[in-house]
């Protein structure tokens, strides 16, 4: 029976000696891990990635992401430097995740809501912009092919105030150019692809630029030049009228030149040329008075 306990025993301190060994492993590990992980090398920055594919709208948890060292020089901009910036301390600190984000791309703040965010429109307004919402039409909002995340000018078209002739007065001016396309209707995903047409754009600009869009809503017809997705260049061009148009309309063709006719008086010539509507205009001056036209 002692033999049976010694041995026992034995086992006993063999197994809790095991786990020891391989607690105390786990734990050098981590350590080790830790330490590369915030201690980036020389020359270089760490940068928080997706360590896999993000759905948008999911909240970043830290095992959803990782710590890759980027080339001083090539750190993107906006970027985080620490998984706890993403994360938060608590779930009430998390942020949510404003697009589709594949995995080991870096985690930008223009891509993410401030901690404890929701998945709303007001989280993807940068600071100090505005979203402002104008009517769409198939016309208007470029046959539906203006979707959330392109870049877009403002038209207005209007006449002038005090001329009858709004015809030869109109004229179109650009109240905002090269800016963001927040959302469509209901919709701000920018991953969607497919055009739809809508009766609402809602465009991210400044302050002052959301007034003049407001106030041309009322005075004018409002539309939307979509620009190519890497064209930033300013619009040289900010007004233009119908007279900017050129091609002054041509007078038309009197037809074929009037007969002439010349009556001699000695070494003297003179010249007539006779027309249908000289003709008329003779005529009715020698009718006598009194007397009706026909």
């Amino acid at each position: 029976m002692s033999v049976n306990i010694r041995t026992i025993a034995t086992f006993a301190g063999a197994i809790f000696f095991g786990l020891l060994a391989v607690f105390l492993v786990r734990v050098f590990l981590g350590t080790q891990q830790r330490t590369v992980t915030v201690v980036a090398p020389a020359g270089s920055v760490p940068v928080v990635v997706a360590s896999q594919p993000l759905a948008r709208g999911v909240a970043l948890e830290a095992r959803f992401l990782k710590i890759v060292n980027y080339p001083a020089d090539s750190v993107p901009t906006n970027s985080f430097h620490s998984v706890a910036e993403v994360a938060g301390a608590t779930k009430d600190q998390q942020r949510l995740s404003l697009r589709e984000v594949v995995a080991n791309e870096p985690i930008l703040a223009a891509n993410v809501t401030g901690p404890g965010g929701k998945l709303n429109l007001s989280g993807t307004v940068a600071a100090g912009m505005r979203a402002v919402s104008l009517r769409s039409s198939d016309v208007t909002g470029v046959g539906g092919f203006v979707l959330p995340g392109d870049r877009v000018d403002v038209l207005l078209t209007r006449a002038l105030a005090g001329n009858n002739n709004a015809q030869n007065t109109s004229l179109t001016q650009v109240l905002a150019e090269n800016v963001r396309v927040l959302g469509v209707d209901q919709s701000d995903n920018d991953q969607e692809d497919k055009p739809v047409v809508t009766k609402a754009i809602t465009v991210e600009v400044t302050p002052d630029q959301a007034e003049s869009i407001s106030l041309g809503a009322t005075i004018g017809i409002l539309s939307l030049s979509l620009r190519h997705v890497a064209d930033d260049t300013p619009l040289t061009r900010k007004m233009m009228a119908v007279a900017d148009l050129g091609g002054a309309p041509r007078r038309a063709s009197g037809g074929p030149p009037a007969p002439a006719i010349r009556v001699f008086r000695g070494t003297d010539a003179t010249r007539f040329s006779l027309s249908v509507a000289s003709g008329l205009d003779r005529a009715a001056t020698q009718v006598p008075a009194g007397v009706a036209t026909p």
